[in-house]
């Protein structure tokens, strides 16, 4: 979109009234690009076509592609909300959270004959096989058939018995004790039969109703002084015993409820669902929409689209966070319930729990869709929440100094990009404007001509190296640096947030310091430890690089205490002798012959480390 097209729209969106109503977005082929709601239509719309500098990537992109807009006056905020999700559900706009509503019924597959199978499936065939259900959720279908497989050690393979008898050695599940192995051609048809058939008493009526049925059995194989076979119900009714034990964890006190999370990475954002029914997890949904918003805008517009294609509302909505227009949402949740919908936001306790579990589940489909690891993807939608930023850190860099007494000043710069250190992108610096041990100083140094590099090679239409804008700049220091190197940026118009990483007296890493204050950071777990990585690299990086410096200046020290040496000569021998070692050791004829040296240079060098000088007597 050029100015032009960008201050008529501006002047447009300027003439709105200040009442509540639903803008729509047109591209120029008049397609519906975007629906939104506004309290006041003429300040929201007109934001859209003011400065860029607020809007993230999601919205710029769909700014750029908007030709003309259309809008409609309501009576108020909430009938605006209603309209739009209304409109959205109806038009499905390219720019909002669009929710695919493949929720369909499900089914258990079981198949014919000595040996039977039993499979989580979407859909019905006309196979010859038996069909169990249909279920609503495919996920909590597809959790209970696993464990029934696990539990009585049914094969989860595609052989076929008994044509495959012995053919091949077993596979990793019989020596985990998951399966019985038929594939061996051990197992009696009887016992497998047997199995089977308690497999779908498991699956059909629930673990208590087959812990009831196995504990007579496993009595009544004892009477009988089957031991053999009580054993075999024993372990099974240990294992079932097991599993609900583990089920525990994800237990609800709230009887009905919808747990709802979401993770934010670079331009995309992950939901996940966990829904209770009973106080047991019933149900799991994960979804990864393009773009990123701020959470509470996100929460909002996907509420309404999840529960657009939801026939179940809860009394309760468990969030991870607060969503915009809370009570207006809450208010047309309890419309699609018909009573009262409670939208809760919890901060301790068991539902924080649940809160936290499903929030790492969001960031596991992120790391999934995005190709990062879940740590790395849960670490940096952590700092991104810490820190309060408009989008995820993907790209971070971070500066320390380095000297000794004033001496050697140097600086280091390590980058780490989602999540782990991108060496390519390290950089050093020789402090040259400062003298003595002034850090603040220092660092104001660096960063000025990082950023100064910055701008040269956007001049130059290069986005690589210095010419990438970081998302996120650390320092190693408290509030004093980043107050000492906040006005730089501003001066050079970098809009980039920057912060100070503050150490304990142990040198561990305690804060995050911003030009107010300092945020605690060791409740956030994996942020602490991504924080704590990069204050320790940076360091490592910046005291290294000191070192080095200092070597060389007590190399060239040693030269240039000798008569007849100057800097340009000493640097000309270490080039052609690479050490001072090779130096001592060359003989005269090689000191002459090497470049920039002369004659008596040459013969002041030898008897430097010879303890006499070539032609003259031996020194006591």
């Amino acid at each position: 979109m050029d100015d032009q097209k960008r201050q008529e729209l501006r002047r447009k969106a300027m003439q709105l009234p200040l009442t509540p109503g639903v803008y729509i977005m047109h591209n120029a082929a008049g397609e519906i690009i975007y629906i939104g709601k506004a309290k006041a239509l003429k300040n929201r719309v007109s934001q859209y076509f003011g400065s860029e500098k607020n809007h993230d990537a999601k919205v710029r992109k769909m700014v750029s592609n908007v030709d003309w807009f259309e809008y409609i006056l309501t009576d108020s905020e909430f009938e605006a909300l209603v309209l739009e999700s209304s409109l959205i559900k109806q038009h499905q706009p390219k720019y909002n959270i669009l929710l695919k509503d493949d929720k369909g019924y499900c089914y258990i597959r079981v198949t014919e004959g000595p040996w039977p199978r039993m499979s989580a499936v979407l859909q019905r065939e006309e196979d010859g096989a038996r069909y169990i259900g249909p279920y609503l959720s495919f996920w909590s279908i597809r959790e209970t058939v696993d464990a029934a497989r696990k539990i009585f050690r049914l094969p989860a393979c595609n052989k076929r018995f008994p044509q495959e008898f012995g053919k091949a050695r077993p596979c990793l599940n019989f020596y985990i004790e998951q399966c019985c192995a038929p594939c061996q051609g051990k197992v009696r048809q009887e016992d497998y039969q047997e199995a089977f058939r308690q497999a779908l008493d498991f699956v059909r009526g629930g673990s208590g109703t087959s812990v009831r049925e196995l504990t007579k059995s496993m009595e009544q194989a004892a009477e009988d002084l089957d031991f053999e076979l009580a054993a075999r119900l024993r372990d099974r009714i240990h294992a079932i015993q097991k599993l609900k034990e583990r089920q525990k964890v994800v237990e609800s006190r709230v009887e009905e409820q919808d747990v709802f999370a979401l993770a934010q990475g670079e331009q995309t954002t992950a939901f996940q669902v966990f829904r209770f029914t009973g106080g047991k997890l019933s149900d799991r949904e994960s979804f990864v929409t393009q773009g990123c918003q701020p959470d509470m805008e996100s929460r909002s517009e996907f509420l309404r689209q999840y529960y657009a294609i939801r026939d179940r509302v809860p009394p309760v909505v468990t969030l991870d966070g607060p969503c915009e227009d809370q009570e207006l949402v809450a208010l047309w949740l309890s419309g699609r319930r018909g009573r009262a919908v409670r939208l809760n936001v919890p901060q301790k306790g068991s539902q924080r729990q649940l809160v936290e579990m499903c929030r790492s589940n969001a960031a596991e489909a992120l790391a999934q869709h995005s190709g990062l690891s879940g740590r790395d993807a849960s670490a940096l939608d952590e700092l991104r929440r810490l820190l309060g930023l408009e989008k995820t850190p993907a790209y971070v860099e971070c500066y320390d100094i380095s000297n000794l007494q004033g001496g050697e000043n140097v600086a280091g710069m390590v980058v780490f990009e989602n999540g782990r250190p991108l060496k390519a992108a390290y950089r050093r610096f020789k402090i040259k404007t400062v003298e003595g041990q002034d850090d603040y100083g220092s660092m104001r140094e660096v960063i000025r001509r990082r950023f100064g590099e910055y701008r040269a090679k956007q001049a130059e239409g290069d986005n690589t190296g210095f010419g990438r804008l970081p998302d996120l700049i650390l320092l190693d220091g408290g509030r004093g640096h980043v107050n000492a190197v906040q006005p730089v940026l501003e001066e050079m118009g970098i809009e980039v947030p920057l912060y100070g990483l503050v150490k304990d007296d142990k040198h561990r890493t305690r804060a995050i310091a911003q030009s107010g204050g300092e945020i605690a950071i060791t409740s956030t777990r994996r942020a602490f430890t991504l924080l704590s990585t990069i204050q320790d690299e940076v360091h490592r990086f910046a005291i290294g690089y000191h070192r080095q410096q200092r070597k060389k200046t007590a190399i060239s020290s040693t030269l240039l205490s000798i008569e007849g040496v100057g800097p340009a000569r000493a640097k000309a021998l270490l080039k052609h002798f690479k050490t001072v070692g090779a130096v001592g050791e060359a003989s005269l004829e090689e000191l002459e012959r090497a470049p920039g040296m002369t004659k008596p240079a040459a013969r002041k060098v030898y008897g430097y480390f010879h303890g006499k000088e070539e032609g003259g007597e031996e020194e006591a």
